[in-house]
């Protein structure tokens, strides 16, 4: 114990006459932490700094050497789905005007598979289930991944 407690004050020593010189050099050039000289003196009076020297980058970056590490972060991305079973426009005036018991006729044809989106973007189309008494949807035809980038551009 005595030994970390000798470092520790050789520590505390060093560090406040770290702070006086500090305090000195920031007295010289007026106290007030502005300058005293003028710019050409001071650039003059500060020692020279070396660059620092950075390594050229590969063009070509390495092949991962666990390509699942960097899957995962991927796979890890939460993503919103919904299904659409149809759409409509209406007016404010009418939007206005609905109440319980409303109807709303949509796009759609009765029997008409729904839409999977993925963040907004169609992937799948599907038809509703019921599963353990909740519903769900069953997926009918899946877009494939070259359609799904062709739509979009």
């Amino acid at each position: 114990m005595t030994e970390t407690s000798e470092t520790t004050g050789t520590e505390d020593a060093a560090a406040e006459g770290d702070w006086a010189a500090a305090l000195e050099e920031q007295a010289a050039a007026g106290g007030d932490g502005a300058p005293a000289q003028g710019a050409a003196e001071t650039a003059a009076a500060q020692p020279a700094v070396d660059r620092a020297q950075f390594e050229e980058l590969d063009p070509e970056p390495a092949a991962p050497r666990d390509g699942d590490a960097n899957l995962d972060v991927v796979l890890d991305i939460p993503v919103t789905i919904s299904m659409e079973i149809g759409r409509t426009r209406i007016q404010i005036r009418n939007l206005l005007q609905l109440n319980q018991g409303s109807v709303v006729e949509l796009d759609r044809i009765a029997g008409e598979p729904m839409d999977v989106l993925v963040n907004g973007t169609l992937i799948a189309h599907g038809e509703v289930v019921v599963v353990n008494e909740k519903l769900g949807i069953r997926l009918t035809d899946v877009i494939s991944p070259s359609e799904r980038i062709r739509k979009l551009r």
